[in-house]
């Protein structure tokens, strides 16, 4: 009797029913991408084939770096899945217990990662073994694992124990199985590598496009019993759920001047600015929202200059003698507009106060105390020059709510008069700026 690879899947997913007393669900369905959500990459990344076999697989191109994730959350369970890397050298990877949206200044999501990996080992310059395309498990960006065994650097990574992946244009089968804050990897029929005491321990899961293409089929889930009692919601991903991109191949969402057109750049999911064009507006206009936004300061400063001291009430401070109290700083200067103003501008700069100011009504003059208090970041959250922030910008009605880096620096402040639906713009301000992970969802009035 010759097992076709259909027939093996039947087979495993027949015998995972028979151990665990719960159907086997299929996560791709042979035909769409129903059930996955491109989270960062372009429409033609992820595009489903039909194989010479007449077995249909999930093709990725490799390009952009980003990830597909399943549109539901899972906790405990059992993965089944086959993967063919088209090149050698290859990579990709499998993300378990993954957030809904990239974290902070990459195209990748918090995550436990199951390497999927086409390449020699690689060691350090101590004869080290460092990592291997056979099975490796590690936490990425901010994920936490206690790997099996300990790793030669220290790492928390679990090299394989036996080296069972085949080449280039050969089908491999992974069983991952997700437990309790437990994962385990068998490849071809053998467990190689594991981690213990993982956080967070229920999400999405997500196959990664990182450069090369790669082939997925045959994707089965069979879920296990949740935790009892439940989960706390700190063992869990964040859902993240409804943002879309605003970061495509030829950027179609956003328009710059004709006249200073081509000083925005768009390279692997970085939006670069040289500083020297125009404002970029959305082509699109939004009401509520909320907008999450990453961005570093890149390239030179405008110089060193002196820039004014603002006080927890928005009102420039003054010395004993009555003139401003300034302090030199390098000038870096940017800014996110709201609904098609520059009054309504999230500052992005490296003033005394921190970014997150908004001030075209933090100095206006006819507003009132409270709503210039309001405008004024409660905290300097910056991060160091060069390294990468992250905004999440909420606007509800004519309230404003900032969050940089984690931190509130804008706590419902009022905005009289903002329009109540407009394009949002990254300004030109002389400083050259790279943004990444720009996402948008719309807010409901239920919500």
């Amino acid at each position: 009797m010759i097992i076709t690879a259909s027939l093996f899947a039947l087979l495993t997913s027949a015998l995972a029913d028979a151990l665990t007393g719960a159907p086997a669900t299929p996560l791709f369905n042979g035909k769409d991408l129903t059930g996955w959500v491109n989270v960062n990459c372009d429409s033609d990344t992820f595009t489903v084939k039909q194989g010479d076999d007449g077995i249909p697989y999930i093709l990725c191109s490799g390009v952009p770096t980003g990830v597909l994730r399943t549109t539901e959350m899972y906790e405990n369970f059992t993965l089944e899945m086959e993967w063919m890397h088209q090149e050698e050298p290859g990579n990709a990877g499998l993300f378990v217990w993954s957030d809904g949206v990239p974290a902070k200044g990459v195209p990748f999501t918090r995550s436990v990662e199951v390497q999927i990996m086409l390449t020699p080992d690689v060691s350090d310059d101590k004869g080290r073994l460092l990592y291997t395309g056979q099975g490796d498990i590690f936490p990425i960006h901010g994920a936490v694992m206690t790997p099996d065994r300990p790793h030669p650097a220290g790492w928390s990574r679990c090299l394989p124990a036996a080296r069972l992946t085949k080449g280039k244009g050969e089908w491999n089968r992974y069983r991952v199985t997700a437990n309790h804050g437990r994962i385990t990897l068998a490849v071809n029929g053998t467990e190689v590598s594991g981690g213990t005491n993982i956080n967070p321990r229920k999400g999405f899961i997500c196959l990664e496009s990182e450069g090369t293409p790669i082939r997925f089929r045959n994707i089965q889930l069979t879920p296990l019993p949740d935790a009892n009692p439940p989960l706390t919601p700190e063992q869990c991903a964040l859902e993240q759920a409804g943002f879309t991109s605003l970061l495509h191949r030829g950027l179609p969402q956003w328009k710059e001047a004709k006249d200073l057109a081509g000083h925005w750049t768009l390279a692997d999911g970085i939006l670069t600015y040289d500083g020297k064009g125009g404002d970029l507006w959305s082509t699109e206009s939004f009401g509520d929202f909320e907008l999450i936004v990453d961005w570093r300061w890149h390239g030179q400063s405008q110089g060193t200059m002196m820039r004014q001291r603002i006080g927890p009430d928005g009102r420039d401070l003054t010395r004993a003698d009555g003139k401003p109290e300034l302090v030199e700083i390098d000038e870096w200067d940017s800014g996110i507009f709201l609904r098609g103003s520059s009054k309504s501008q999230v500052n992005m700069w490296n003033w005394p106060c921190g970014s997150g100011e908004v001030w075209g009504y933090r100095t206006d003059e006819s507003m009132t105390p409270a709503v210039r208090a309001a405008c004024t970041p409660s905290v300097r959250a910056d991060a160091p020059i060069g390294s990468w922030n992250r905004f999440q910008i909420v606007m509800r009605g004519e309230s404003l709510a900032v969050d940089l880096n984690a931190q509130a620096v804008i706590v419902n402040a009022i905005l009289p008069g903002v329009p109540a639906v407009g394009p949002i713009a990254i300004q030109s301000h002389g400083s050259a700026v790279q943004c990444t992970n720009i996402f948008i969802r719309p807010i409901s009035a239920d919500r």
